[in-house]
């Protein structure tokens, strides 16, 4: 191993991860954003009167799978036993429907999509146990919390063989500290062979991050004995605050991170990426005042006031970040939002909206002949008395973040690294003027014979898998296993990601 090089083998590198960009010239790297597409789920069944909450999805079987807090009425408390897990499924991730399940009753009848109630059903999150030597019937696991069955706050487990029937895994919690009354994430990492999990808890004073919401994690090797890792850390270091924004902080830094959705990148696994929402109470502004149901958020802030609970339904509002990590501790954090609430319209701009469900599906694209896409569900339609939705989202697969140039033309250099393989492909696209070519350098800068820009064949187009050439071909066999830089020349292009690969 060479000190300071990184071992990148076979695996595809994105972008999203700041660390592997060692200059720029006249280039930078760009936030890219996922696109709203058809709405997936509406919540319009008796029992689904509040919903959706903390969604999931995840693909397993040959099925979409779509599961989703509800209850029959939006004054249901965290601890209301009346809360149910609702589920759904699709055949693409695009058409969904509700199957009737009759496991659990509601007004008399087992004909509903229900496969839990009680308060897990706060923030039931399942995910599918990919361990080689899992049993059968813990294909599927999940964690609820936000109760106290078995003594004050926790988390509970629980199992299934189907993803449909579950049940409690054990008489007690799982050992973690913290507030669990919003959507708790646990997975299973298969590039570091252990389970991860990642909730929200209240940081106190004393930190160089304000007090408020923040995101704890942990890790285990057999989903039983879990070691604390504390705070996340961040680059740039992030701040926050509790109080509202009432116009005087220049930095505009006012929020908090109210959930984590913290996964796996897809075709990346060794990249952690999270989609945590934003929480942002601005207080009541001249622009709440132009914000979208007027009448219905003043209620609910009148209401609360004169029950005694917050104020925030009314002012609170949410939007999607981005952050991406190589250690599940550390992560980068985008600080402009990957999903915005959107254009005006009823139901939007309200807290709860905006907000992504855990889980990135690869599904059919709309285009006919092309390639695969990235869905990402988020919620529709908060806090008004229209039903809830989940809104499908698109984007191209690695494409969250892309090193740009404009057509006056930049380049990129990265760090240095060793690869495997014997050819290099690259997802990126360009205009039709635009072009790019890449160099493949020693770590101190000088082009490899054969393998400089000029000798580059001009690559131009969409593609998530295009292979580069130079004049002496596109095999890179005789440079694999030594430490080399990428120099990347972009004219109107972007690049999301690249990889080695063995022809």
């Amino acid at each position: 191993m060479h000190a300071g090089v990184v071992e990148t083998g076979l695996r595809r590198e994105l972008f999203v991860d700041p660390s592997l960009l060692d200059r720029a010239e006249n280039a930078r790297l760009v936030l890219h954003h996922p696109q709203p597409a058809e709405v997936a789920l509406v919540c319009d069944r008796p029992w689904e009167t509040e919903g959706p909450g903390y969604p999931t999805v995840l693909y397993a079987d040959g099925l979409y799978r779509m599961y989703y807090r509800a209850a029959p009425s939006n004054e249901c408390s965290d601890l209301d036993q009346r809360q149910c897990t609702c589920y759904a499924e699709s055949r693409d991730g695009i058409i969904w429907h509700k199957p009737e399940l009759g496991l659990f009753e509601f007004n008399g009848s087992t004909r509903n999509n229900i496969i839990w109630q009680g308060v897990l059903s706060h923030n039931f999150t399942p995910f599918l146990d990919t361990r080689p030597d899992c049993p059968e019937e813990e294909r599927f696991k999940a964690v609820g919390g936000c109760c106290a069955e078995w003594g004050g706050e926790n988390l509970v487990a629980l199992a299934s063989p189907d993803g449909i029937h579950w049940r409690k895994m054990g008489n007690h919690a799982l050992p973690l500290n913290g507030q669990f009354d919003s959507q708790n994430v646990v997975f299973r990492d298969e590039v570091r062979h252990v389970y991860r999990a990642f909730w929200r808890k209240w940081r106190a004073e004393g930190s160089r991050i304000p007090p408020g919401r923040d995101i704890c994690a942990a890790v285990s090797e057999d989903f039983e004995n879990w070691t604390e890792l504390g705070f996340l850390d961040y680059q740039p270091n992030r701040s926050g605050s509790p109080e509202p924004d009432r116009g005087d902080d220049p930095s505009g830094d006012h929020h908090q991170l109210y959930t984590n959705n913290i996964q796996p990148c897809p075709g990346a696994p060794h990249i952690l990426i999270g989609l945590p929402a934003r929480y942002c109470d601005r207080g009541w502004t001249a622009s709440t005042d132009a914000l979208p149901d007027l009448d219905e958020r003043r209620e609910m802030s009148g209401r609360n006031i004169a029950g005694g609970r917050p104020t925030r339904l009314g002012t609170a509002l949410w939007d999607t970040l981005l952050m991406a990590s190589l250690d599940g501790r550390t992560f980068h954090v985008w600080p402009q939002a990957f999903v915005r609430p959107g254009i005006q319209r009823r139901g939007n701009w309200f807290y709860g909206q905006a907000g992504c469900a855990w889980g990135i599906v690869e599904t059919p694209s709309c285009f006919a002949s092309a390639p695969p896409e990235l869905s990402l569900y988020v919620t529709d339609n908060a806090r008004v008395n229209e039903p809830g939705r989940m809104r499908r989202f698109t984007l191209r697969p690695h494409g969250f973040v892309s090193a740009y140039a404009p057509l006056t033309g930049g380049t990129i250099t990265t760090r240095a690294f060793i690869f495997d393989g014997n050819r290099l492909e690259i997802n990126f696209s360009s205009s039709a003027g635009g072009r790019l070519r890449v160099e493949i350098q020693e770590p101190d800068g000088k082009p490899l014979p054969g393998f400089s820009l000029e000798d580059c064949h001009m690559q131009y187009g969409d593609q998530l898998d295009r292979i580069v050439s130079w004049k002496c071909g596109a095999d890179v066999g005789s440079i694999a296993g030594r430490p080399v830089r990428l120099r990347i020349e972009l004219k109107d292009a972007d690049i999301f990601a690249f990889r080695f690969f063995t022809a």
